[in-house]
């Protein structure tokens, strides 16, 4: 059991002034994430705190719960970068989406305007008590469309965990892997820790994210690192620097 066995840090303590963050949920009472202005200044203002210092906002597109259209998601961002440099608040530099890959985003991905992290790196993930039926059918259709797909928390997908060859599967199908910083605190439960820490060991990991939603996510970046590949980890944080925007700019 490789938990505590060592005085490891504290997950906070591994930013610099910067860190671009892929995955969150700051963009105000569009998804789960923030409520409201006041609460994305917040979350903005102890995130900068950190060391973050740059933002790609990621909401929700799940059909039937967050109907997020790609205009929708461009006027909220919009109306939200406004209102944070009024506060003279670091505001997001563009806005992505997290789509669900579900039996209807294979169609989606043929006709819809997609919001990108960079170029055509599209954030998407699956649901976490099973994946889709048509989960490769998916994948292949992603990148038809011209996009590389950038797998949200794999290790949060646990009924991969007595199949772990299925992530060297997702791999060769294309797919890019993106870490949640909270699964290295443990803060999705053991399970999930375990799985982080292996798929670090073996190189999987890309890019990560904070996915945040709320305060109780920041509190957890003050938690310790439970995981034996700290290093692995200092690594893919690094990887981050890909998506920094080299405009002044704010893009949607």
């Amino acid at each position: 059991m490789f938990f505590f066995k060592k005085s490891k840090p504290a997950l906070r303590d591994l930013f610099t002034d910067h860190f671009t963050d892929i995955h969150n949920h700051l963009l105000p009472g569009i998804d789960d994430g923030s409520k409201n202005i006041d609460n994305t200044k917040e979350l903005i203002s102890q995130l900068v705190e950190i060391g973050f210092s740059e933002f790609i906002t990621t909401p929700h597109v799940i059909d039937g719960l967050w109907n997020n259209t790609t205009p929708h998601i461009k006027e909220t961002f919009s109306n939200t970068v406004v209102e944070l440099q009024k506060s003279n608040l670091i505001a997001p530099k563009r806005t992505a989406a997290e789509y669900m890959m579900d039996y209807k985003f294979h169609e989606t991905v043929k006709t819809a305007d997609l919001l990108t992290l960079k170029d055509n790196y599209l954030l998407v993930e699956m649901s976490y008590y099973n994946p889709p039926v048509q989960l490769y059918e998916i994948l292949f259709d992603i990148q038809l469309a011209g996009y590389i797909p950038v797998l949200a928390h794999p290790e949060r997908y646990t009924f991969y965990e007595k199949n772990y060859s299925e992530y060297a599967k997702l791999k060769k199908a294309g797919c890019k892997f993106q870490m949640n910083l909270l699964s290295s605190v443990g803060y999705y439960g053991k399970d999930v820790a375990l799985i982080a820490d292996k798929l670090l060991a073996d190189g999987m990991y890309d890019f990560v994210g904070s996915d945040v939603h709320h305060k109780h996510h920041i509190e957890g970046f003050s938690k310790k690192i439970v995981l034996k590949n700290q290093d692995a980890l200092k690594e893919i944080i690094k990887h981050n620097a890909f998506f920094k925007e080299t405009s002044k700019s704010h893009s949607v």
